[in-house]
């Protein structure tokens, strides 16, 4: 059985609970993290030497990363569907994927750890500022790309859409102040109606 090692309000770790909910793939996920520990422990470094959240298991087949773990499965279980077959829309979806993780994760960080992670009394509020105005910032880019299409790679949700949908549900429900992205925020309802997406993201926040 597909197993899957990770606390589910991690954002990294909703990425291929959703993606495997998506696909019908029956999997366990085991509880790691933070408050559930595990990652320091030898068994779970030999998995995965960054000590990190999620990991995966397909049949003795070990992954970290949860970008990738996405692409895999939706490869391995969904091509056609969740990994289009057309190369462009293919590399469309990965080019969204590739900039949750190396332009909008970054920036994100400061404004959802000193909001959901940190205690008001030791909030940085400088730091959780600059995040929100850039975070915010960033959000044009596929605001304007869903005022074109109704998915961030074109017509039908894919494995693009899983990362920043992650990202986006989590910005949505923290008590900030948001400018508006009406496409981005109708993009959101679309997700939010699939039942894998109330499975895997519609969780507490912390």
């Amino acid at each position: 059985m597909l197993r899957i090692w990770g606390r589910i309000n991690s954002v990294n770790v909703k990425k291929p609970v959703w993606a495997a909910e998506e696909l019908g793939i029956p999997f366990e996920r085991i509880d790691a993290g933070m408050q559930y520990g595990m990652v320091d422990t030898p068994e779970y470094r030999a998995m995965n030497p960054n000590g990190r959240v999620p990991v995966l298991d397909d049949e003795g087949f070990v992954l970290w990363e949860s970008n990738a773990m996405v692409r895999y499965l939706a490869r391995r279980y969904g091509l056609g569907t969740l990994c289009p077959r057309d190369e462009r829309a293919c590399a469309d979806a990965d080019r969204w994927m590739d900039w949750c993780a190396t332009t909008l994760a970054g920036s994100f960080r400061n404004v959802f750890w000193g909001m959901v992670r940190t205690a008001p009394e030791k909030r940085d509020t400088k730091a959780i500022e600059e995040s929100r105005l850039a975070t915010a910032a960033l959000l044009e880019l596929p605001e304007a790309v869903l005022a074109q299409r109704p998915y961030i790679a074109g017509e039908s949700f894919s494995m693009g859409d899983i990362p920043l949908g992650c990202y986006v549900h989590l910005w949505l429900a923290m008590p900030i102040e948001r400018p508006a992205h009406p496409h981005l925020s109708a993009w959101h309802a679309r997700l939010s109606a699939r039942p894998a997406f109330q499975k895997a993201v519609n969780t507490p926040l912390s």
